[in-house]
């Protein structure tokens, strides 16, 4: 196999870029003076009529269509902004530059132009060029012109593609920079510091997932890549910190779903002097404001519903919802009335489950999270499966954790957070023991953050809230990697599935 398998390079560009060379034409120049983008051609001259401007405008951008008639030709051309017109006419640009065009500028090529707008008789707004530069010789073939790309695979493996034939693809990442972008200022707004934790971790922990594992070699240690910034951004609220946050990428080796992704990114808030009442208003507040703000309602339409997220939202127990959705007390119940129930209604993890609290988490899971459409806060979780909050102040053998579930999907996890440095001490050697009976979502111990908490925590509220997911929602998308630009897949074989451009409306 050569390494032209694994290109697509078109044979027949390839010969242009040498006509041109050998004609004396640079290929791939340096820069363009471009002074306008076609946003603000399309503003400057909204009203024009059928004469050339008197003043002159200069952009640039990629072509998409060439159209000739006789000795004129038309082209579509487009920057991040969206498309324009062009037209080339021999008598304007001269023989040999207007044969130039006609013969060695294809779509998918970059060119600048400089010329004036004026509208056709069709009433589309056209800038009449007077000169034209090549900026960037395109040899890979775009896909053809009328329908796109449409091939699933193609679209996340070649994203830039993507980019370039689909401007729903590309309304998508703008919306997600701007989410991002309205987070922080919301939070900014608030007083809280933004901080970056470090990736590469010689302890993972946060959660209950399986890390990633590398190896240092000047270290000759091994590290993990992080799978929460959970425990470094505590440490800062040791430090005297009271509000902080961080948008993280998070790393988890799991399973890859239309809603899970190995590579994920989350932004995770912590406030001192807080408990999980007040991280709840907190996520309320924060996905209301974007709701607003980017979709310009608090009803957003998603996966066939439409979600309302004005606020308050729904707010019941774990317990509540499992006697709501499987319809049974878990407290009133012994052990072996769980496990046959369980067993009955094929809940996955009941065979290995050995306290109320166990079979309670997995109840809830099989029964409720589906179910869970509009915005809904689940709390009190039992102490089994919450290692990192705080127990409840009420209720024995609860802790003071949430989570948020909207569209069936989990959103936000957060917590009042434990800072009992004993307890804590317990209860990650309890993860620890689990992990090394091959519990591989289990936590390891660290005894640097146990150390930290030692020093003194205040009473803190922690909420995590899944950024993918986010965008997901916001933007009605109801597969992750149609909201991640460059989603984990499986290395694609040329010659076999996934090196291919064909047009396709199936999925992987």
């Amino acid at each position: 196999m050569s390494d032209m398998d694994h290109l697509c390079f078109d044979p027949t560009k390839i010969d242009k870029i040498r006509d041109l060379l050998e004609r004396g034409v640079t290929v791939y120049p340096y820069t363009f003076e471009r002074r306008d983008t076609v946003r603000n051609i399309k503003e400057r001259f909204s009203t024009i009529g059928h004469e050339k401007s008197a003043e002159e405008v200069s952009t640039a951008g990629r072509i998409y269509i060439v159209r000739e008639h006789g000795k004129t030709l038309f082209a579509d051309m487009g920057d991040s902004d969206g498309r324009i017109q062009l037209y080339l006419r021999k008598n304007d640009l001269g023989e040999e530059q207007f044969d130039l065009f006609r013969q060695y500028v294809d779509a998918g090529d970059i060119i600048g132009v400089v010329g004036h707008a004026f509208r056709t008789k069709m009433g589309e707004l056209t800038i009449w060029v007077d000169r034209f530069e090549l900026l960037a010789k395109s040899i890979c073939p775009l896909p053809e012109k009328f329908h796109g790309l449409k091939n699933v695979e193609t679209r996340y493996r070649q994203r830039y593609i993507d980019l370039i034939m689909n401007e729903e693809s590309r309304e998508t990442f703008r919306t997600r920079s701007r989410i991002i972008s309205l987070l922080r200022q919301f939070l900014f707004e608030r007083d809280y510091l933004e901080f970056e934790t470090p990736t590469l971790q010689p302890v993972y922990g946060g959660a209950n997932a399986r890390p990633f594992t590398t190896h240092h070699n000047a270290l000759d240690q091994k590290l993990y890549l992080r799978i929460a910034p959970e425990l470094y951004l505590k440490r800062l609220v040791v430090g005297g910190f009271e509000k902080v946050f961080e948008i993280a990428k998070n790393f988890r080796n799991e399973d890859i779903d239309t809603n899970h992704n190995p590579e994920f990114s989350m932004v995770e808030i912590y406030e001192a002097y807080r408990d999980y009442n007040d991280m709840m208003d907190l996520t309320e507040e924060i996905l209301s404001f974007l709701a607003e703000k980017v979709c310009k309602s608090a009803i957003v339409p998603f996966a066939g519903h439409d979600l309302d997220l004005s606020r308050p939202w729904r707010r019941l127990t774990m317990e509540e919802a499992v006697r709501e959705y499987a319809g049974i007390d878990v407290r009133a119940m012994s052990l072996e009335e769980l496990r046959a129930f369980g067993l009955a209604h094929c809940v996955e993890g009941c065979e290995s489950a050995a306290t109320p609290g166990e079979y309670l988490v997995l109840f809830f899971e099989h029964f409720g999270e589906k179910n869970l459409i509009q915005p809904t806060f689940v709390y009190d979780f039992p102490v089994e499966n919450s290692p990192l909050a705080k127990k409840h102040r009420t209720k024995e053998g609860m802790t003071e954790r949430f989570e948020l579930f909207i569209a069936g999907m989990e959103m936000a996890n957060g917590f009042s957070e434990l800072n009992d440095p004993l307890d804590q001490k317990a209860r990650l050697e309890l993860q620890d023991a689990r992990r090394r009976k091959g519990d591989l979502e289990a936590q390891m111990i660290d005894y640097d953050f146990i150390n930290a908490l030692g020093y003194g925590m205040p009473p803190t509220g922690g909420v995590g809230i899944g950024i993918d997911r986010l965008v997901m929602l916001l933007t009605g998308k109801d597969s992750i990697k149609e909201v991640l630009l460059f989603p984990q897949m499986k290395t694609a074989v040329p010659g076999q599935n996934g090196d291919k451009t064909e047009e396709s409306d199936g999925e992987e």
